[in-house]
């Protein structure tokens, strides 16, 4: 019998934690802030798909949870005390993939005449919070990048990916029958 293993490790119990290659640093390292926001976006992602009928939409956000693990790993590994694996790439065609979604999203919708607020259905309010979660990720990637080498496409991707997230809030409205509520000074 094959002995399952343990949930527990009890190696961050003092508070370090390992990164990719074995490198040990504090849990509140900027590093993990960095990749651990990503995660907490890849989880908030997960909400939102439930939230979203429309199966193409479904599928693309599964595709951006994987292409999140991808981004994590990259951030995860210290690239000045080991090289990154093949699986850690965050390559030009994963940020091509989410600008022609966000190009063919933005097409089909009315054009913008305003600053819209984040709200609408349940499911359009649920991507306007990983829009938000995805420019804190961002925020705390350039902190990383203050202080470690950081993979352009990392920056890229990340950036691009808000914007989808931005777009889909906005289809995710419309296909409710919502009408967008702009901004108005008061």
């Amino acid at each position: 019998m094959t002995k399952k293993s343990n949930v527990y490790t009890r190696t961050g119990d003092k508070g370090m934690t390992s990164l990719v290659g074995g490198k040990r640093v504090p849990k509140n390292h900027v590093r993990l802030e960095a990749y651990g926001t990503v995660d907490e976006l890849n989880s908030q992602i997960g909400v939102l798909m439930s939230y979203v009928d429309d199966e193409h939409d479904h599928d693309f956000l599964l595709g951006v949870q994987n292409t999140l693990f991808v981004v994590g790993s990259n951030l995860a590994t210290d690239t000045s005390v080991r090289e990154l694996s093949q699986g850690s790439v965050v390559s030009p065609e994963m940020v091509e993939r989410i600008e022609k979604e966000i190009d063919e999203v933005d097409a089909s919708l009315p054009p913008l005449r305003a600053f819209v607020l984040p709200s609408g259905c349940r499911a359009a309010s649920v991507a306007h919070v990983c829009r938000t979660v995805c420019r804190r990720a961002e925020r705390r990637i350039l902190s990383l990048r203050d202080v470690a080498e950081v993979d352009e496409q990392v920056m890229l991707y990340v950036n691009r990916l808000s914007d989808y997230l931005f777009v889909l809030a906005r289809k995710l409205n419309v296909q409710a029958g919502n009408q967008e509520i702009f901004w108005k000074r008061t």
